[in-house]
């Protein structure tokens, strides 16, 4: 457990990086190993006159797969077995701070895991902010922008990136014109996001037309900020941590703003988790999270019970 814990404590670190020394590297950290470019044979373009693969840097830290500079959106299917499926999708955004996507711990594990239990969930590769190719030169210049771009509490993030949202809109409409391949209710397409992923996610809501965004939003560890909560935003599930260094949990104005707007909302506050559990620490009450989430996706189809 504490291996797996610490790993995702350095690797939050290295990804989001907060009131350090931007002169070298913090002590402690895991390298960012260069790697290859893992094969993503199913992997879909959804711009194909927009950027390129080449510009791609993909590092491995803490043995997880990470990547930078991603120009060409691409959305990938992560398939549940035919007797297992729902009829119901998830997109799955990872985190990053929009400089970098951590697709494995945030992306390709989640989606494996949702579609063991009957989604049809899609990893979504959202357009970054541009950083430079060298590891050396990288780590400073995301923490000197990551520091720059963090507010405080109760405060959204100057650091946001209107591509991304654009990009998720776009998973949207292709779930959507998809949904007979796929075998999915249209109208059952929801969004999970982690960090600059649940950012990404909750714009979508707030950019979508009428009928556009998602059916249900899952907004784990983003910026408890108060928002101007749309007339048609979809039922809310939100997960955070007491101790999350990044997002003060401030009494919570995101939730509470969504509650005050007569929307369905959900959150979940862990006494201890930091920032970046993902699908959470075994051992810890993080652990709880997939099937806290399950069981809510499992309610926003049923009526809710009479007190």
């Amino acid at each position: 457990m504490m291996t797996r814990r610490l790993g995702a404590l350095l690797l939050t670190i290295a990804i989001f990086g907060r009131e350090v020394e931007l002169s070298a590297q913090p002590t402690g950290m895991p390298p960012a190993v260069p790697t290859m470019a893992p094969s993503e044979p199913d992997a879909i373009v959804l711009d194909p006159v927009r950027g390129k693969t080449s510009s791609e840097v993909w590092a491995k830290i803490m043995n997880n797969y990470v990547v930078r500079n991603v120009t060409q959106p691409t959305i990938t299917p992560v398939l549940p077995d035919p007797a297992k499926a729902n009829g119901k999708a998830i997109i799955v955004a990872p985190g990053g701070a929009f400089m970098m996507l951590s697709l494995g711990w945030e992306g390709w594990n989640v989606a494996r895991t949702l579609a063991d239990h009957g989604y049809t969930a899609f990893v979504l590769k959202y357009r970054l902010l541009p950083t430079p190719k060298s590891e050396d030169e990288a780590g400073p210049y995301v923490l000197g922008k990551m520091n720059a771009g963090l507010l405080g509490e109760g405060k959204m993030p100057t650091l946001q990136n209107p591509d991304a949202t654009q990009d998720g809109l776009a998973a949207l409409r292709f779930v959507r014109a998809h949904a007979q391949k796929y075998h999915i209710d249209p109208k059952k397409v929801g969004m999970l996001g982690f960090s600059a992923g649940a950012m990404l996610s909750l714009n979508t809501v707030i950019s979508a037309a009428p009928g556009e965004g998602p059916n249900y939003l899952v907004y784990v560890y983003g910026p408890q900020a108060a928002v101007v909560v749309p007339t048609n935003a979809p039922p809310m599930f939100a997960a955070i941590a007491f101790d999350d260094p990044l997002f003060p949990t401030g009494g919570f104005p995101l939730t509470q703003a969504w509650h005050r707007a007569g929307k369905a909302v959900e959150l979940h506050a862990y006494q201890s988790g930091g920032h970046g559990f993902s699908m959470g620490f075994p051992g810890s009450t993080t652990s709880l999270i997939m099937s806290e989430l399950l069981a809510w996706l499992d309610m926003q189809d049923r009526p809710a019970p009479a007190p």
